[in-house]
């Protein structure tokens, strides 16, 4: 029990001479840390990879995927400008339009790399989310229902709170891949103008459904001040 609880232990009236008593230095002014059981790091863990998962998405979109929208848009505005100051009535050098043609398809099939390795990781968010639901199961059985239910794993989450808010997020993810697919589908004809390729670029980088329930908008913070050593490896 910490100093200041010690009053709550002593005689309901003061004594006329009361004694003064110093404090242990050395005495923790809140209580210790946890004592971790295995699931305890099992859900550092599985949490430390969903936030990996995350991360790889990130980049993903913001990085691979940008450079292959942006390389698609440039080259196709580059081809429309060439193709402007073809004389009216003469033909463009096949080189020129079919070395942009091959360089656009490549920017395409780029894209598709990148949507199926965006539909891995989410695969990847989802076997993580099982794996919590498979710990909180397992722990039921082993530590009984107030344990999981009313016994905080550090600060003030339970294992239940962990396990039942944390398929959460998995929608907006979902919701971002369907949007990123919609984005994809709809740069795929060279024959887009490029004002709609303006917007795609636009929407792809913004990732709305991520903004405020992605792991950064919602989940960083709040692991951060309810995991002990969230950082550790």
């Amino acid at each position: 029990m910490s100093g200041r609880l010690a009053s709550f232990r002593g005689p309901s009236t003061p004594s006329a001479s009361p004694v003064q008593v110093k404090q242990n230095p050395k005495s923790p002014s809140s209580p210790g840390r946890v004592t971790e059981s295995t699931y305890h790091r099992k859900v550092r863990a599985l949490l430390q990879d969903l936030r990996g998962t995350c991360e790889t998405w990130d980049d993903l979109v913001l990085v691979d995927g940008m450079k292959a929208v942006k390389g698609l848009v440039d080259t196709r505005t580059d081809l429309d400008n060439q193709l402007a100051l073809v004389p009216e009535g003469k033909q463009p050098q096949s080189r020129m339009v079919g070395e942009k043609l091959a360089s656009m398809e490549s920017r395409i099939e780029d894209l598709d790399n990148i949507l199926r390795k965006l539909r891995k990781q989410f695969q990847k968010m989802n076997a993580a989310v099982d794996a919590l639901e498979s710990l909180l199961a397992d722990a039921h059985k082993t530590k009984g229902w107030t344990w999981i239910h009313e016994e905080p794993l550090w600060v003030t989450w339970t294992l239940e709170k962990f396990v039942t808010r944390i398929p959460d997020i998995l929608h907006p993810y979902h919701r971002s891949l369907r949007l990123h697919e919609e984005l994809v589908g709809s740069l795929r004809s060279h024959s887009v103008s490029f004002e709609a390729s303006r917007d795609a670029m636009a929407r792809w980088v913004e990732q709305p459904w991520l903004e405020e329930d992605g792991w950064d908008g919602k989940w960083e913070d709040l692991c951060s001040a309810e995991i002990e050593r969230w950082d550790s490896q």
